[in-house]
């Protein structure tokens, strides 16, 4: 069974794509006429010349919105399309959740004729985010289990260009670090639901340390612990877009 069909229940809701993250994402696809989506999802941040879409659990599948591009029912590391498929192929914040990182990344060459862009993460500084470094750090060991090194990923792809997204302080996808300026967002359980670490760790795990935000809101200490947060308006909270020419 495919993850997300039991986390990904109301994925929709909590992640809803960011448009200052959508305009990297389009950038980096430049002028590509078709476009695949791979580890799809809901949709979020599809072109509208978006061919199709390639996505393992039903239950992403079943919240793309009307009119979306054409979803198969598949995995990356075995993709139902023939070669050359597209101009641009894009995966994003999906690559750490892939049983073969090496046969996925060989899926994405096969299919894509001119560009791939692959949105992820750099664990050596997304998993010293505030929160997981002072609250939920088995969270954090978890994901280091999955996590991509970017340049393993770079070198995978025959050489990338690496760059930096930073998270912006209202950022409306929902994702790991996306409430760094508005810590009280993890105490809401659907929040963390559409986290799929969190969602993977369980609420068992995740329930003492989040007692401990909550005390440390409560009393103001993360406020004069995180003063240097409170007035910037994007973190750099390790987000990479890579973008390989073929």
């Amino acid at each position: 069974m495919a993850i997300y069909d039991s986390i990904g229940a109301t994925y929709a809701g909590t992640r809803r794509p960011d448009p200052r993250i959508a305009a990297r994402i389009h950038q980096a696809l430049g002028d590509a006429a078709t476009v695949i989506n791979v580890g799809a999802g809901t949709g979020s941040y599809e072109p509208p010349h978006t061919l199709s879409a390639v996505e393992p659990s039903s239950v992403m599948i079943a919240q793309r919105p009307a009119g979306s591009a054409p979803a198969l029912e598949a995995f990356a590391e075995s993709i139902p399309l023939a070669d050359d498929s597209a101009d641009a192929v894009m995966a994003l914040l999906t690559v750490h959740h892939w049983s073969d990182l090496e046969a996925g990344i060989g899926e994405l060459l096969r299919i894509a004729r001119r560009r791939i862009v692959v949105l992820t993460f750099d664990p050596a500084i997304n998993h010293k985010f505030w929160l997981l470094e002072e609250y939920l750090p088995e969270a954090a060991a978890f994901g280091d289990e999955r996590a991509v090194a970017v340049d393993r990923l770079a070198g995978l792809l025959g050489g990338a260009r690496i760059e930096t997204v930073p998270v912006p302080h209202d950022c409306t996808d929902g994702f790991l670090a996306a409430f760094w300026r508005r810590p009280e967002a993890y105490l809401d359980p659907e929040v963390r639901a559409g986290i799929s670490l969190f969602a993977q760790t369980g609420e068992e795990v995740l329930r003492p340390g989040l007692a401990r935000l909550s005390d440390d809101l409560s009393s103001g200490r993360w406020h004069r612990r995180h003063a240097d947060l409170l007035d910037r308006e994007a973190l750099d909270a390790g987000y990479r877009l890579l973008v390989a020419d073929l």
